[in-house]
């Protein structure tokens, strides 16, 4: 992975320095639930719904996108390996063309409901393993960005910086959109510390809203390891299915904006 030369934090402009809360919704299936999807949708101003692999079903979709739609959050294609038994975080190899068409048929799925519900998909993040795995794997992200091609050439890329992702999304012309994390490690070069290491996710309440802050201002983090990293985003994620998610998420919106950071929907 490539590291950003320089942090481009929270996007500026003459009405001040601003970014993007997005979270990941719609992650039941069924009768099981596990985000509070209402409650986050009056926090975040972009979603990332599931659309059915990893969690989600057609009802559960159907219901995140009029919701977001009713509060005005843009929908985003949370999109993943399929792999429900294992919430889309086991690693599988899938072959290129199995993958983009597998994309493009997510991509499709939450466009039905969403166009339903008065809005549309406004952008593609991968979810899980997948996630990571395009951060490094030239191939995959190249399925991906197939995938998106096949459901919507105009659809924006939300992922880390510097990943293959973007790299594979630039070069065929797609939008891509930085994405930072508040309650994740990193590592020394920027890539996310894997969640089965000590220390992947960051718990503390308090230590979210600081790194928060911190990668929607100066854009610069504490590795895992010591040390600062640049972290060039322009989206935070906030994690939906962390415990006490919803007033997590909550004290990140208020911190923010009491620094003076406006929050809002990158597209």
């Amino acid at each position: 992975m490539r590291t950003p030369a320089s942090p481009r934090p929270a996007e500026e402009s003459p009405a001040g320095p601003s970014i993007d809360l997005n979270a990941d919704l719609g992650e039941g299936f069924g009768r099981w639930t596990l985000t509070d999807d209402e409650a986050l949708l009056s926090v975040v101003t972009s979603a990332n719904v599931a659309c059915g692999f990893h969690a989600g079903d057609a009802a559960t979709m159907r219901r995140v996108c009029e919701l977001a739609a009713a509060r005005g959050v843009r929908i985003g294609a949370q999109v993943s390996y399929r792999d429900l038994a294992g919430f889309g975080r086991r690693a599988m190899d899938v072959p290129a063309a199995e993958l983009a068409a597998e994309v493009a048929y997510q991509i499709g799925a939450l466009e039905v409901f969403a166009r339903a519900a008065g809005s549309r998909v406004s952008y593609v993040k991968p979810h899980g393993a997948l996630y990571n795995r395009v951060v490094r794997d030239g191939e995959q992200a190249a399925a991906v960005v197939a995938g998106v091609l096949l459901a919507d050439r105009t659809l924006p890329v939300l992922g880390l910086p510097g990943s293959r992702l973007h790299e594979a999304a630039s070069a065929a012309g797609l939008p891509v959109v930085a994405e930072a994390f508040g309650d994740r490690a990193y590592r020394a070069d920027g890539s996310l510390l894997p969640r089965g290491e000590p220390g992947a996710v960051v718990s503390d309440p308090e230590a979210v809203v600081e790194r928060s802050l911190a990668l929607a201002g100066p854009g610069v983090v504490t590795a895992h390891c010591g040390g600062a990293v640049a972290v060039r985003a322009r989206s935070l994620c906030l994690h939906g299915d962390t415990p006490g998610a919803v007033d997590l998420a909550r004290r990140v919106r208020e911190g923010l904006e009491a620094a003076g950071i406006r929050v809002e929907a990158f597209v």
